[in-house]
């Protein structure tokens, strides 16, 4: 069967599958479970209609269950055993993680993201939405900024890969060393500051998406306020972080916690520049390195991670809700 065909008989199976199945239930709950006649009449209606809603959702809730719930609950078991599966070894794996060098390195690598990256990109970005706002030709700024976001991250390293390489012919950095009469680096293998040039990536990428929310969020600001500042005298600085910011906070923090969730997952940019050597290893290319040697301490990893991620995410839809109200 050609993959046309076959795509289109999924589409046709699925859509109709759809229509059939909301079809049957409304008939089933309607007509055979809670009937709208007899002396009950009332109350089955008030209970099909309090049904109706899950009876709705009951299929998403469902593949969500079967591709998100079960592979979490699945990696957190198979991380109880050995590397084989077949030996329950309790926390064995996460007591091997914790005095892993390793895995102590990748953990204080993703705290030095955590707190770079995000910071970086959301102060830059909300500069620059700033300063492009009041340039006649901010919005040609604007697009150039955004940019880098329509790169995949390995297109992207690939691009500072050449911008760090450490031939002066090809290294921006090292081709402005060789000017100035210094030897050649490759900035990559330099400890601890290549995780910086590694985070650098991903600040470009991120600071379009930064600076478009800031910029919406600026632009909603209230004249009246903005105005009754500059009459008392306010100076920019002032009007800008007395009064604007103050404002935006909600917005701010919500893009501070979605980029936060994004940089605990990163891992394209360290495997495509660097692998995780010289020193770079975050949590998912450490994870990564165990992957198909052992499975136990992968998953094992892998939890981390989720455990990791998941208060910032809750924290970043409760302030995405306040946003809403």
């Amino acid at each position: 069967m050609s993959p046309l065909l076959q795509g289109i008989i999924t589409i046709l199976v699925g859509v109709f599958g759809c229509v059939g199945y909301f079809y049957a239930a409304n008939l089933v709950l309607d007509k055979v479970i809670f009937p709208a006649r007899g002396p009950h009449a009332g109350r089955n209606i008030n209970r099909a209609t309090a049904v109706r809603p899950w009876l709705f959702l009951f299929p998403a809730i469902a593949i969500l269950g079967i591709y998100l719930v079960y592979p979490v609950v699945g990696s957190f078991v198979r991380s109880l055993y050995n590397r084989a599966g077949d030996e329950f070894i309790g926390a064995g794996n996460y007591a091997t993680l914790s005095g892993d060098p390793g895995f102590q390195t990748a953990l204080f690598n993703n705290a030095l993201w955590v707190l770079f990256v995000p910071a970086a990109a959301t102060f830059i970005g909300l500069v620059v939405a700033q300063l492009t706002d009041r340039l006649s030709w901010g919005n040609i700024a604007k697009s150039l900024i955004f940019m880098p976001m329509a790169i995949s991250f390995v297109g992207a390293s690939l691009i500072w890969k050449f911008v760090y390489a450490g031939d002066p012919d090809i290294g921006i950095i090292n081709a402005v060393r060789d000017v100035i009469g210094l030897s050649p680096v490759d900035p990559v293998q330099i400890p601890f500051w290549n995780n910086f040039f590694l985070m650098f990536i991903l600040v470009w990428i991120q600071t379009g998406f930064a600076m478009v929310i800031l910029s919406a969020a600026l632009r909603g600001i209230p004249e009246e306020t903005i105005e009754a500042a500059i009459i008392d005298g306010a100076n920019p600085f002032q009007l800008f972080f007395k009064i604007k910011v103050p404002q935006i906070m909600g917005t701010i923090v919500v893009v501070w916690t979605t980029i936060t969730i994004l940089v605990l997952k990163v891992f394209d940019i360290v495997y495509t520049m660097t692998g995780g050597n010289f020193g770079t290893d975050i949590l998912p290319s450490y994870m990564m390195s165990f992957m198909f040697r052992d499975d136990g301490r992968a998953t094992a990893v892998a939890v981390v991670i989720m455990v990791v991620v998941l208060p910032v995410m809750v924290w970043n839809i409760r302030q995405a809700q306040k946003e809403m109200r």
